[in-house]
């Protein structure tokens, strides 16, 4: 199986790296923001003629939430155009494409964990964005699918774990606040990638959320990455009214993994089992 990886420099990116490096049955074409374009329908079209992928994984997106408010045309081109681009791509040159799209494509109103047929309601330019994306795949590309995900992190780049490692271990802050009245689903993207790799080898097409099981707070979580990392220091709940922000976000965006267990793929561990094997995971490095 030939991949064609977008967004290669991104955290999933280097994860799906990372996992495909022991795959003695997948070519991967692992391409970064700064070779591969996807705004650029040219490139775009150029690139897939090139390398003639089986699969097209897109894991490129504009992700800045709050610069987005201000910066709505650059949101649109990446994660609108873009993967109106690479679904035209992909069915003009008959391979599949796994899009990957995000919680903020709902409203964060929900009382219970969205399931993928649930209406899209979003809130933010970045989610306005990431819904139109999904649009455009699903009307362009049969061969498709698309993977919501939520509160991702990894050993690579930004992301929630690390800002709290960074602040637990910073001896010049005695506490650390927190928010508590935001709820999701943690995810390490060495599960999802895994589960993103099961996915492409079949044609079960349509719209998954993958999200590790269960939900918590960011309060909740943040303690959670504390304990891991034997860090002994406070953390404060806050409420999100105390960090105000360009863009809100979701009060719930819990994720039902309805379809993946429907079409007979095994659900992602607890975001809380998965938490501990990824400290596991870099201790060992």
């Amino acid at each position: 199986m030939k991949l064609l990886l977008t967004g290669a420099g991104g955290q999933l990116g280097k994860e799906m790296i990372h996992i495909c490096a022991g795959q003695s049955d997948v070519a991967l074409c692992p391409l970064s923001r700064h070779e591969l374009d996807i705004s650029n329908r040219d490139h775009v079209i150029r690139t897939v003629a090139d390398i003639k992928p089986d699969v097209i994984l897109n894991a490129s997106a504009y992700t800045k939430v709050d610069q987005a408010e201000t910066d709505r045309e650059a949101a649109f081109q990446v994660n609108a155009l873009g993967s109106q681009y690479l679904a035209e791509a992909a069915r003009d040159f008959d391979c599949k494409l796994c899009h990957i799209s995000t919680d903020y494509v709902f409203d964060g109103k929900s009382n219970r964990p969205y399931e993928e047929d649930d209406r899209t309601n979003p809130m933010t330019v970045y989610g306005h964005s990431k819904a139109l994306g999904e649009t455009y795949v699903r009307q362009i590309c049969l061969k498709h699918f698309i993977v919501r995900t939520s509160w991702l992190y990894s050993a690579y780049g930004s992301n929630f774990v690390h800002t709290m490692l960074r602040l637990g271990n910073n001896p010049d802050i005695e506490s650390v606040r927190v928010v508590k009245d935001q709820t999701g689903s943690p995810t390490w993207t060495f599960d999802l990638a895994r589960c993103l790799l099961q996915l492409v080898r079949t044609e079960a097409y349509g719209t998954y959320h993958v999200s590790n099981t269960g939900w918590t707070t960011w309060y909740e979580f943040a303690k959670e990455i504390f304990r891991n990392a034997q860090i002994d220091k406070p953390v404060v709940p806050v409420h999100t009214s105390e960090f105000p922000r360009p863009a809100p976000r979701p009060t719930y965006s819990v994720l039902s993994s309805k379809k993946l267990i429907e079409r007979g793929f095994q659900p992602l561990r607890s975001w809380n089992a998965a938490l501990t094997a990824y400290f596991q995971s870099i201790k060992g490095e």
